[in-house]
């Protein structure tokens, strides 16, 4: 069986290739697989022997999002339910195919921290709901599915020159990330889970990776951008560290 991954030439997309932890691994072009219609994407799971999926397409800027929401509703929600509808399609024939789904911690309302995956959602951006339409439709799966909702970057690519000492998450490096995908990949868990790091400030989390990045604070930010920052958007990832505990067993 072959593990499908979308969104290939995206930064995760590049970084689960070049890790060399996957095995079978098909990485269509945009042309080959085209989520946002949904006979190429029944075509191409029918003509496929796809055991599993991470799916880590999507339009993912922020910014992009705000400006341009149709297609946010086209890549986000609509090109996921379109997979979605071709896994349980494949399933009706017998092939449980497994689905590894990567939101954000956008669905969360970023103000207060420590959200664990019970706690409400309510996103502060267009990005946001999309990635919380996107995971209605995986949720309909009921089984074998894996909603990683998560907050990553590029230690080598960091394209800032200042970052906010009062804003909060549980980021991780892309690295670290793939890492944990292959393990939940791996895993029966079946649900969503918070996969970072510990709370910590956006400064903190760049500074011993970019020499000279300078503070600024989230009014800095909020004066540059078409949407509300999240101040504190970290998470409880205590589900996540069972599942990580249980493996090492």
């Amino acid at each position: 069986m072959q593990l499908l991954l979308t969104g290939g030439s995206g930064r995760l997309g590049k970084a689960i290739q070049n890790s060399g932890l996957f095995q079978n691994l098909l990485t269509p072009s945009s042309s080959e697989l085209n989520i946002c219609d949904p006979q190429s994407t029944a075509s191409y799971f029918s003509n496929h022997h796809i055991g599993a999926v991470i799916h880590t397409a999507a339009l993912a800027r922020l910014v992009k999002s705000e400006l341009a929401p149709e297609e946010a509703i086209q890549k986000n929600i609509i090109g996921t339910a379109n997979v979605i509808n071709s896994i349980l399609e494949q399933r009706g024939q017998g092939k449980d195919i497994r689905m590894i789904h990567i939101s954000t911690d956008g669905v969360y309302e970023s103000t207060e921290g420590n959200y664990s995956e019970v706690s409400p959602t309510l996103p502060q951006t267009r990005y946001g709901w999309s990635k919380l339409g996107a995971e209605c439709s995986v949720n309909m799966l009921k089984t074998n599915f894996c909603i990683i909702r998560t907050r990553f970057f590029d230690p080598l690519e960091i394209p800032f020159d200042t970052a906010a000492s009062d804003l909060y998450t549980s980021k991780i490096t892309v690295k670290d990330l793939v890492k944990h995908i292959k393990l939940l990949l791996d895993s029966n868990f079946s649900g969503t889970v918070n996969v970072g790091g510990a709370r910590q400030s956006d400064y903190d989390s760049f500074k011993p990776f970019k020499a000279g990045i300078k503070v600024c604070s989230v009014k800095d930010i909020a004066k540059e951008v078409p949407f509300i920052p999240a101040t504190d958007a970290s998470m409880n990832t205590s589900r996540f560290q069972k599942i990580l505990n249980k493996t090492k067993v």
